[in-house]
C-alpha cells in the first residue's frame, strides 16, 4: 500500500479556473468578471496593492468565500465547499498552542483519519524537509517566526494536497528570515508537483517564486506575465500594471 510520505513528492496539481468571477462582501464587489486558468503544476504568484482583492480571489479558490457570479473550477469540477485536496497557507501562521510541533503537522491527518503511523512517518518526512526535525517535540510558542511559518507549510504539504493557496504567508517576517523562507519554498514546490498560488504585494517576490505573475487592480484581473520570458525589465512591466 502506498503511503502518504511515499507520494507526497508525486502529487498531480490541480487545474483551476475562475470563470466571469465576481466576488464581493455585501453589496460592493471586489472583482468583476474574472477570467483566469491557473495551469497544473505551476506556481501562479498574485500581485495587487492593499485591498485589490487578493486574497479575496484566494478565498474564492479555497472554497471559503461563495461567488456573487460566475464560478471556479478545480479540473472541471465546481467548487462549491473546502477541500483536502487545496490546502491554505496564511500570514498568521495559526498553529494550535497546546500541540506540539509533530502533533500539528499531523492535524490534517488526524482529521481525515489517516493511521497514527502513517501521519506520523508523513509528520516527520516533511519536518524533515522543511529543517524542524529537532524542534518536533516543542510547543509552537518556543519557536520564532520563521519556525512557525516552516511548521505551517508542513502541515500544509503533509496531506499531499494537489494546489496550495498562500495568502501573504511572508509578509510579517523580517527581511532575512522572508529571504530564507522564500529559498525554502522554490526547494520544496521542486518537489511536490501541486499547483500553487502565492498571493503578495511585494513585485520582486511574486517575480522571484511565480511561473507567471497575475497583477489585479481596478477590481479586474490587469494581466498575466510569464516569468520566464526574455524581457530585461519584468519588475517594470508588473509594476505598470499595479
Amino acid at each position: 500500500m502506498t503511503t502518504l510520505t511515499e507520494r507526497a513528492p508525486a502529487v498531480r496539481g490541480l487545474a483551476l479556473t475562475a470563470e466571469k468571477l465576481t466576488l464581493g462582501y455585501g453589496r460592493a464587489p471586489v472583482l468583476r468578471g474574472l477570467d483566469l486558468a491557473i495551469r497544473p503544476g505551476e506556481v501562479l504568484a498574485v500581485a495587487g496593492a492593499s485591498g485589490s482583492g487578493k486574497s479575496t480571489l484566494l478565498r474564492a479558490l479555497a472554497g471559503l468565500l461563495r461567488p456573487a457570479a460566475g464560478r471556479v473550477l478545480a479540473d472541471g469540477v465546481e467548487v462549491a465547499a473546502t477541500s483536502a485536496e487545496r490546502a491554505m497557507v496564511f500570514q498568521d501562521d495559526g498553529l494550535l498552542p497546546w500541540r506540539t510541533v509533530r502533533r500539528n503537522v499531523e492535524l490534517p491527518l488526524v482529521l481525515r483519519k489517516v493511521p497514527r503511523a502513517e501521519r506520523r512517518a508523513a509528520a516527520a518526512s516533511w519536518l524533515a524537509r522543511v529543517g524542524l526535525t529537532e524542534s518536533a517535540g516543542l510547543l509552537p510558542r518556543e519557536l520564532s517566526g520563521g519556525m512557525r511559518q516552516r511548521v505551517q507549510l508542513a502541515r500544509a504539504l503533509a496531506g499531499a494536497p494537489r494546489a496550495v493557496l498562500m495568502d501573504e504567508p511572508f509578509g510579517a517576517l523580517d527581511p532575512q528570515t522572508r529571504a530564507g523562507m522564500q529559498r525554502l519554498l522554490r526547494g520544496v514546490l521542486r518537489e511536490t508537483r501541486a499547483t500553487v498560488v502565492f498571493v503578495t504585494h511585494d513585485v520582486d517576490e511574486a517575480l522571484l517564486l511565480g511561473d507567471r505573475v497575475a497583477v489585479i487592480g481596478g477590481g479586474a484581473l490587469r494581466t498575466v506575465i510569464e516569468v520566464g520570458e526574455e524581457d530585461d525589465d519584468l519588475r517594470a512591466r508588473v509594476l505598470k500594471e499595479l
